[in-house]
């Protein structure tokens, strides 16, 4: 991917976000937004450059030990080409539907639909259904009803509710939406 580059930095400092996530139970908002908004930032940067990161996922995600969080694994990124297929990549749980076959329009809204699903399972501490089981009847508990409201706002939790939509089309189509 030309417009993306790699830094691989040797001796880097922290841990995988599930480990991470575990050591700081019980999650807070401030903990939460602390890793989400960062990388917020950064695939906005991905989509402003044409890509799609495409695997957004708890094993993809690492923090440093100063707190900050980096997306490894760029290898299932790829320009943003309109009318192209895609490979097909499934992360059972963080895949949004549209990745299950290559024709699927693939755009932001389907790593917003990923990093929603982070959320949901950092909230919840379950992973999301599949998105294929979603489809025809969606009977996944929403992020609202198994988070703990004290601990998380109700507009946050509707936020990541809303971002896994299955239905692309009813999620947010850019980070800035």
């Amino acid at each position: 991917c030309d417009a993306i580059r790699l830094t691989i930095v040797e001796n880097e400092r922290g841990e995988p976000l599930t480990h991470w996530v575990a050591r700081h139970q019980p999650l807070t908002e401030a903990a939460l937004m602390g890793l989400i908004l960062p990388l917020l930032d950064g695939l906005a940067e991905v989509h402003a450059a044409g890509f799609l990161y495409r695997d957004i996922k708890p094993d993809n995600i690492y923090v440093r030990s100063d707190g900050q969080p980096v997306l490894l694994d760029f290898g299932a990124a790829r320009r943003v080409l309109a009318g192209t297929a895609a490979t097909s990549i499934v992360s059972p749980g963080f895949a949004p539907f549209e990745q299950y076959h290559s024709q699927g329009d693939q755009g932001p809204w389907t790593d917003i639909y990923s990093l929603g699903a982070v959320m949901y399972w950092m909230v919840s501490g379950r992973k999301p259904l599949e998105a294929a089981s979603r489809i025809q009847q969606d009977g996944m508990r929403p992020a609202a009803a198994l988070a703990d409201g004290s601990l998380f706002p109700l507009p946050l939790l509707q936020a990541i509710d809303w971002a896994l939509q299955p239905d692309p089309k009813r999620r947010p189509q850019s980070v800035a939406q």
